[in-house]
């Protein structure tokens, strides 16, 4: 599980998950120190860390921007509890949204500044792939078929001084019509286009770790 704090990586791994190619630039064994800000950058991991240690990690993420730190991960013999214990810390809201191609371009929607893909929260009642088809067809003003859940994403932010954690499903989708494609403004939407994928990748340059992430996974199924 890979979550996005304040645009950097958090993953929560067992030691079955463990890449044994990858390399750790700094590793903590102690379950209740967290180490000096020094210490924070490149990638970091600890093993078995406490709920109070992970407490102050999430607010050190949170809080900081720590512009040389690439990412974080805490491994666990026991995942699914430690996944339980981070999420029990935010509020979580959920959300879907898609990928859409055609004829080997990509849809990219402009809001807030950046280029992102077309998303948003849960009706009542709805599925994911319900959301994720009515959020698009909405944003965009086009006309989508449902292909295959690529991934989901996680991301936290502040709200009311609430801290929430977003889990958004991901679909690839292929446009139907685009007849009358045009930007939802009411959403904060400026500008809607289709690229090609280097024009992609270079438009997300401006964009978020999260979106530059969910593509690279998209890319292994394009």
């Amino acid at each position: 599980m890979r979550i996005f704090v304040n645009d950097k990586p958090l993953d929560l791994l067992s030691y079955e998950d463990l890449n044994p190619e990858k390399k750790y630039d700094a590793t903590f064994h102690d379950p209740d120190e967290l180490p000096a800000i020094g210490h924070w950058k490149d990638d970091i991991i600890f093993h078995e860390p406490s709920h109070d240690l992970i407490i102050r990690i999430l607010y050190q993420l949170r809080t900081r921007k720590h512009r040389d730190l690439d990412s974080v991960t805490l491994i666990s013999a026991d995942k699914p509890a430690l996944k339980q214990f981070v999420k029990s810390r935010f509020s979580i809201i959920k959300a879907a949204g898609g990928i859409v191609t055609k004829k080997k371009q990509i849809l990219l929607i402009y809001r807030l500044g950046k280029w992102d893909f077309p998303k948003g929260k849960f009706d009542k009642g709805e599925t994911p792939e319900q959301c994720a088809v009515r959020e698009v067809e909405e944003e965009c003003a086009i006309k989508v078929r449902l292909g295959d859940h690529l991934c989901n994403t996680w991301h936290t932010y502040t709200q009311n001084r609430k801290s929430i954690l977003k889990k958004t499903y991901w679909y690839a989708m292929d446009c139907v019509s685009d007849e009358g494609m045009k930007p939802q403004r009411e959403e904060g939407i400026d500008d809607i286009r289709w690229f090609r994928e280097a024009e992609a990748k270079i438009s997300l340059i401006n964009s978020y770790p999260s979106m530059r992430w969910l593509f690279k996974q998209f890319l292994k199924t394009f």
